[in-house]
């Protein structure tokens, strides 16, 4: 069995500590960043805020709905978010990098997952990359203008 992974970044027009704060806001201001009709439902079950937040999220791709029941740490608060799937261990992790001395910020959206095993597994690695990137771009184009 293979490993599936995904990555997008983007500059965004903002200091680095407001964009972790908007990606760390699970309540609030991350809903509003998340692309329509992909992602379906957040409902946050314990805390909101960063570390320690639980979630359940509900996504709708190509016909096919993905149940997430995630647990959020910070392995770098301010800097890294994780989004951890509490069922599968698959991640997603979040990383802001200040630039121009903090005055702007380039943000990484980053997915491990384990693929299906056989020819499934093999048409994952080659499909979700592209599809899922394209999900992440509008993600990050939503959190730029947010």
């Amino acid at each position: 069995m293979g490993t599936v992974r995904i990555e997008a970044s983007q500059e965004i027009e903002a200091p680095p500590e407001a964009v972790y704060a908007v990606l760390a806001d699970y309540r609030g201001a991350h809903p509003h960043i998340l692309p329509k009709p992909y992602f379906a439902e957040l409902v946050v079950e314990e805390g909101g805020r960063g570390a320690g937040t639980v979630m359940r999220v509900r996504m709708e791709v190509m016909g096919q709905t993905y149940r997430y029941h995630l647990r959020a740490t910070e392995p770098e608060p301010g800097r890294i978010l994780v989004e951890t799937d509490i069922d599968t261990g698959q991640f997603t992790r979040f990383t802001v990098d200040p630039l121009e001395a903090g005055k702007r910020a380039r943000v990484t959206i980053y997915t491990e997952m384990p693929a299906s095993p056989g020819l499934k597994g093999l048409l994952e690695q080659i499909f979700t990359p592209m599809v899922t990137r394209g999900i992440y771009r509008k993600e990050l184009n939503l959190l730029a203008e947010y």
